[in-house]
């Protein structure tokens, strides 16, 4: 098929690829180092509006036509099979064409050339539910013609992806009309496609893989873990005495805001008791909630990987090497406690904040796509590269959550960064007040969960 005649096919089928494009454009930021394999006529490459973008195909035509028509993108004649770039990329994008590969595994196997442990490959192909419907709309001439693919389920390509070296972090399913209705469409794709039980026959089947290769030895890393304080004086010295060093080096940060005690003063004590044996940093916040001091005292990290650690010690410091070494070692790339797991001592959570817990973790795991057993605990771990990522891209979401929990876990979301989680055992403060009102912040966190389903979910 020559260039022109697919151009036509895609503007006659011009809403299922605006659906594409919106749903890659999600995981993509504009701006990124794309590659796409299996690029056609360049169309959706151009879509994704990359810095540097490089399509390759294996029909020399198509690469002629698309490299006439986008001259801002780089266009190769290639076999998938026999990559030659010597570069790599933010994301390798592989969309409908997997299917047609002779030898699925060299493709991937090639790809591993142009990764780094950062890129992200992307992989949609269509649900083989439809290919009775898509077989009819071919005969009726509503669809592009064919030719004969292998038709592969989920557990086809994530296994594909497991020999050939990557880690899977998420898979779905989008688009349940790939033609426009008036109203009809939005429904049924934006809500109802997202849904359990009606996610299995969405029309586009997707997959987010990552690269197992190349990954810094995890003595090298260098930790920053950033401790937020408000009234918790009796707490600093012990934080110190009982946080271990990690990997090449520790620092410790300790951010105070709006403490009624003197928990500022014993800070600067300590800091100043302790120096020379220990990288200590401390710092006032300038405005409000453990969010704001989150991310001040992130902006003072210079560690490869960022901790939280809050300052009531509900999390034992000594707990923190588990989370050190599930993301040095590569593990995951957003490394969350859990309290959920474990028995927790006496008095450490109110019933209540059990049950709303509980319900919060149901909720995001469908929502992220990736399990997340307990979206509130207060160590969270992740490179200070990929938070500088999210800290570029808040925009989508805006400075909303007090918390500091929910912009970190959707902003590792859109990242697909991949999640890990470490079961902790729960204990309760051994001084001061919990900071944490029930129904008050309980209220902001359903209203901020309905507001990332529109950011996230139903798009």
């Amino acid at each position: 098929m020559t260039g022109p005649e697919r151009d036509k096919w895609i503007r006659r089928n011009r809403y299922y690829y605006q659906c594409l494009t919106n749903f890659l454009r999600f995981s993509i930021p504009e701006g990124s180092r794309i590659l796409e394999i299996g690029c056609g006529t360049g169309f959706l490459l151009d879509r994704l509006k990359p810095a540097y973008g490089v399509g390759i195909d294996s029909d020399p035509d198509l690469v002629r036509h698309a490299a006439a028509k986008y001259p801002h993108l780089r266009f190769h004649a290639m076999d998938a099979e026999t990559l030659t770039l010597g570069e790599t990329f933010d994301f390798v994008l592989i969309s409908d064409t997997i299917g047609y590969f002779h030898d699925v595994q060299r493709v991937l196997e090639e790809v591993q050339k142009v990764c780094s442990p950062e890129t992200r490959v992307i992989v949609t192909y269509i649900n083989f539910f439809w290919l009775p419907l898509l077989n009819l709309a071919e005969t009726l001439g509503l669809k592009m013609p064919q030719k004969r693919q292998n038709w592969l389920d989920l557990s086809d390509v994530a296994n594909l992806m497991d020999v050939a070296g990557f880690d899977v972090v998420k898979t779905g399913k989008k688009l349940l009309l790939p033609r426009y209705v008036p109203l009809l469409s939005w429904f049924l794709n934006r809500i109802v496609a997202n849904l359990p039980l009606f996610n299995y026959f969405g029309f586009i089947t997707f997959m987010v893989a990552r690269s197992m290769r190349g990954r810094k030895p995890a003595a090298e890393h260098t930790v920053s873990v950033v401790v937020p304080a408000r009234n918790e004086m009796g707490n600093i010295e012990a934080i110190l005495r009982r946080t271990p060093e990690m990997g090449a080096g520790t620092e410790l940060i300790f951010v105070e805001g709006n403490s009624t005690d003197d928990t500022w003063g014993e800070i600067q004590r300590v800091v100043k008791n302790y120096a020379g044996l220990r990288n200590l940093k401390c710092v006032q916040q300038d405005g409000r909630g453990k969010g704001d001091a989150v991310r001040k005292g992130f902006g003072l990290a210079t560690g490869d990987i960022l901790m939280i650690l809050d300052a009531d010690m509900t999390v034992p410091p000594e707990d923190l090497p588990k989370f050190f070494n599930a993301i040095a070692s590569g593990k995951g790339e957003y490394i969350n406690g859990t309290r959920l797991v474990y028995p927790m001592e006496d008095q450490a959570m109110r019933t209540l904040n059990l049950l709303g817990n509980k319900f919060f973790s149901v909720a995001f795991s469908w929502l992220l796509s990736q399990r997340l057993k307990d979206t509130l605990c207060g160590t969270k771990v992740l490179t200070r590269e990929n938070y500088q990522k999210l800290a570029a891209n808040r925009a989508y979401f805006g400075d909303f959550d007090p918390f500091g929990d929910f912009d970190l876990i959707f902003g590792a979301a859109k990242l697909n960064l991949k999640f890990i989680e470490i079961p902790i055992r729960y204990r309760a403060r051994t001084y001061g007040e919990t900071n944490i009102s029930r129904f008050k912040h309980g209220w902001l966190l359903l209203k901020m969960t309905a507001f990332a389903m529109g950011k996230i979910k139903f798009i």
